[in-house]
């Protein structure tokens, strides 16, 4: 492996925001992830040097497919910290020596580079992966942890992906930032070195995609990969989303949201074709634009009816039921519960169950039924179970039961 520091890859780290690293903290990991796309057949055409984070890597794999990938990588330990259980592994979001500062993460919107986010533990030759979108921007030095379970899963099986807890709280340690205080549930991936290159592709998958479907892409990305360096479930997913190709293309295309759309836009047109083949509903009708409701419907001639449509997790509660994380990606700066929605926002919950069941079903509850936020005032709690007798699988008694209301 030949690690360069060429005119060309100079160029394009110019386009986005870089930091000043040593190398002996840097250039191991920078091996790390050379090392893993050589082992899948992959050859190194260039990499940024280690002195400047995040690393940049052009490849070719062994079909002959060019890409380049952005490395946010940091150090993953499991080193005992005061106050912090025995059990617990982690790596510190931080580049440079301050402790404060806060970490911009470049997203190509052409996708033609894909980002990806990790720690890498070394020792152990794994690696886990958060959500590139979901921490952008990151405060500096926050740290993202996991459990000793975890490794020994990912060290087992080469592939696991889990759910955690992501607390933020407010900070304001560089202007233009407010990053408010929440807690969101976002998806970890571990992976040993062979499947780096798998990583690369899940980003290239599930980019901006919900928890819970980024884990049920994960999970579907578990079988090793062929041969060639491609990954299998690369080609399951149009079969998991029962959609045509062109219909897909044309889907994401045609939305006006752009591509990152897709997080939602495939449940939602599934969700258009159930209501409108139900007896009852008239006038259904997808809605477009930002701090809209998804769906807009008639039922028996009735007045509109609102639909917000959500994916559910993955991981599903102690009682076995579906979960939902209901809030929105951001909130207005110095209204910390404008993330929460009010009731009063639309009619209807639509939950998606494709997470869990691998199918196009859905789950139904008026807002009005939802319980409150613990502590913002005339606000919908973020952490909505699904079950019986607030949802129903069956539309028509919830539209019912709107329509008594109205």
């Amino acid at each position: 492996m030949a690690i360069s520091d060429s005119a060309a890859g100079l160029e394009l780290a110019a386009s986005w925001k870089t930091y000043s690293v040593r190398r002996r903290d840097k250039a191991l990991l920078l091996a790390f992830i050379c090392d893993a796309l050589t082992r899948r057949g992959c050859r190194i055409i260039d990499a940024s040097d280690p002195r400047h984070a995040p690393f940049y890597v052009v490849f070719e794999t062994a079909v002959g497919e060019r890409h380049g990938v952005l490395a946010y990588a940091f150090n993953a330990n499991s080193n005992e910290t005061a106050k912090r259980p025995p059990d617990e592994h982690r790596f510190q979001i931080k580049y440079g020596s301050g402790l404060k500062g806060i970490l911009e993460v470049a997203i190509d919107p052409h996708m033609l580079i894909t980002t990806i986010f990790l720690g890498i533990d070394l020792e152990r030759g794994i690696f886990v992966a958060a959500d590139p979108l979901m921490n952008n921007p990151s405060p500096m030095s926050r740290s993202i942890e996991f459990k000793a379970r975890h490794v020994a899963e990912v060290l087992k099986t080469s592939w696991f992906a889990w759910e955690r807890e992501r607390h933020t709280r407010k900070t304001k340690s560089r202007p233009g930032y407010d990053l408010d205080e929440d807690t969101r549930t976002e998806v970890l991936i571990g992976g040993t070195p062979d499947r780096l290159l798998d990583l690369i592709q899940l980003e290239r998958l599930a980019r901006g995609l919900d928890p819970g479907e980024r884990h049920l892409v994960a999970d579907k990305l578990a079988s090793p990969a062929t041969a060639e360096g491609t990954p299998q479930g690369s080609h399951k997913l149009l079969s998991e989303l029962a959609i045509p190709p062109d219909a897909l293309f044309d889907l994401i295309d045609g939305a006006s949201r752009l591509k990152m759309a897709v997080r939602g836009w495939v449940a939602e047109a599934h969700l258009v074709d159930e209501l409108r083949a139900l007896p009852g509903v008239t006038d259904c009708e997808r809605l477009e634009g930002d701090g809209k409701p998804d769906v807009s419907l008639r039922w028996k001639g009735g007045p509109p009816l609102l639909i917000e449509c959500k994916n559910v997790l993955r991981t599903l509660t102690a009682a076995k039921l579906p979960k939902v994380d209901f809030q929105r990606t951001r909130a207005a700066k110095g209204d910390h519960c404008s993330r929460y929605y009010q009731p009063s926002e639309f009619n209807i919950l639509a939950a998606s169950l494709h997470a869990v069941r691998d199918k196009w079903e859905f789950s139904f509850a008026r807002t009005c039924d939802l319980p409150a936020h613990s502590k913002c005032e005339g606000r919908i709690s973020n952490n909505i179970v699904v079950s019986t007798p607030t949802f129903s699988e069956q539309a028509g008694i919830v539209f019912d039961k709107c329509s008594i209301l109205a």
